[in-house]
């Protein structure tokens, strides 16, 4: 596909204090794009944006709450003059038994990651739609495999990636372009935190290959950077992610034949695993909320 030049665009990555939006701003700043940073972590993105090649600022607002992230959109027009990309990255991720899980919490991870998701498209769109723009939405492997213990965090991420093929369909008349990105168990704050659980860390351990190790932070965010180049439908963070796809039918029965075995091994232990929002991203998703 055609390479789109990234000089002098202007692109608005969400959750853009730490980890996939931190790099990925900071290697689009470098390939010459300006950059808008969204997040709840105010210095944190003040640093960020002191640190990026080109012009840039920072916006603190919940991607939840509309009216912030409309007035977000309409402010970054002003400052920038357009904006032709939007990343939705901001995302919060929880774990453990569905039963025991903390409702409040697990409801939050549907809330930031699908519903905030489509806060964000709903409030851009229309200036993506004045520069026959891209929007990526960030999604997971989790969309495409089924995991014990992670209900919320499949179930939101299944969301965004349908949500985001079926808005593709919608506004593709317009001009405007709809990717998702797919990442694997990559190296951030939020599967950090996660690891952090003996039971939810033994567990990811004893997944098939490939799917049980860490990745590195910067090629995945390198393919995502391509992917924006390309302003592709689909982006893969690690290079096994794309034959997922072809199998994704038959994933669900593997999976929960898999699943049943490997929860049943750690039975014994299950009762103490309750992970609420992970990582300082979490924490900060929590301190906005006054929690």
């Amino acid at each position: 596909m055609t390479k789109v030049s990234l000089e002098g665009q202007v692109v608005v990555v969400t959750g853009a204090a730490r980890g996939v939006g931190e790099l990925l701003a900071r290697k689009l700043s470098a390939r010459g794009a300006r950059i808008a940073l969204v997040g709840l972590e105010p210095e944190a993105l003040k640093d960020v944006a002191s640190r990026l090649h080109t012009d840039s600022d920072h916006w603190y607002a919940d991607v939840t709450d509309h009216e912030a992230m409309s007035r977000v959109a309409q402010e970054v027009k002003r400052r920038f003059g357009k904006v032709d990309v939007v990343v939705a990255n901001a995302g919060v991720a929880n774990g453990g038994p569905f039963t025991s899980s903390d409702p409040v919490a697990w409801r939050r991870v549907i809330e930031v990651n699908l519903i905030g998701s489509a806060v964000t498209a709903r409030a851009f769109l229309p200036v993506l739609t004045e520069s026959r723009g891209y929007l990526l939405q960030i999604a997971s492997l989790a969309a495409v495999v089924p995991a014990p213990m992670m209900t919320a965090y499949c179930a939101s991420k299944s969301g965004v990636e349908a949500y985001a093929h079926a808005l593709r369909a919608e506004v593709g008349y317009k001009g405007v372009k709809v990717g998702v990105g797919y990442l694997s168990w990559t190296d951030t704050d939020m599967v950090r935190g996660a690891d952090q659980d003996e039971v939810m860390r033994e567990l990811r351990q004893r997944l098939p290959w490939p799917s049980n190790k860490t990745y590195p932070l910067g090629p995945s965010v390198d393919r995502l950077v391509a992917g924006i180049e390309r302003r592709s439908a689909h982006v893969y963070g690690q290079w096994w992610l794309r034959g997922m796809q072809s199998v994704r039918g038959l994933l669900p029965a593997v999976i929960g034949t898999v699943g049943q075995r490997e929860v049943r091994h750690f039975e014994s232990r299950l009762d103490s695993v309750s992970v609420g929002l992970v990582g300082a991203g979490g924490a900060a998703d929590e301190a906005a909320r006054g929690k």
